[in-house]
């Protein structure tokens, strides 16, 4: 059960939880492999593999960074993923969910490993934007950590982080709510498989019906 009066503000990461994405992530880098003549994966695979940094994830698959730079292989996904983008859809539940709390006086902010312009662009494209008060992103597009981006939301939300729960769908978006001194949510619809959330320590909810419940 999560306890909702708690807490005075939410912050949702974007990719895997309230977007739907982690299928195109897995099309995109079977596309790379394929050029590359590479092992490719599968959605579960990539559950139970991907991780942050990025960086790191493309080692685990089999990048070599000494024959080709992690710039080209991020700029190559990430050019990919950006024209794709329009193909995947948010997640079911995640618009009630968000009006619901919106219309319980809740104070609802974005925190992403995407490059920041990006993101807005993402939110305003799937019609979302406005019922954020902040949007956070990364200044570049390689995805290494949320950490720092959470902190400097954290100075402009001027609430005590214990009134704060993060929802979002990977061990590093628990990572980040612990270095915050806030509390997690976690969702297996996206990029970490149910499992791997399971085994950090957050609690897991399994879907927007569920969180919906706990609003009811």
């Amino acid at each position: 059960m999560i306890d909702f009066t708690k807490y005075k503000h939410i912050i949702w990461d974007w990719n895997g939880t309230l977007l739907d994405d982690a299928w195109l992530c897995v099309e995109i880098l079977n596309r790379m492999l394929n050029q590359r003549g590479m092992k490719t994966t599968t959605l579960a695979e990539y559950q139970e593999i991907f991780d942050f940094p990025v960086k790191d994830y493309y080692l685990k698959i089999g990048f070599d960074f000494a024959m080709e730079s992690f710039d080209a292989i991020a700029q190559d996904f990430i050019t990919d993923y950006e024209a794709q983008r329009c193909r995947c859809r948010l997640q079911t539940g995640a618009v009630r969910v968000i009006e619901e709390l919106k219309q319980l006086g809740f104070v609802q902010s974005v925190l992403s490993a995407s490059q920041e312009s990006s993101l807005v662009e993402a939110l305003e494209t799937f019609r979302v934007k406005d019922f954020f008060e902040n949007i956070t992103g990364l200044d570049d597009y390689y995805a290494h950590s949320k950490v720092d981006a959470g902190r400097k939301l954290l100075k402009n939300l001027n609430t005590n982080p214990r009134q704060i729960l993060l929802i979002g769908d990977t061990r590093h978006d628990y990572e980040v709510a612990c270095q915050l001194g806030s509390d997690c949510v976690l969702l297996p619809a996206g990029h970490q498989s149910k499992q791997r959330l399971a085994s950090c320590g957050a609690t897991v909810c399994d879907s927007f019906d569920n969180i919906l419940d706990n609003l009811c």
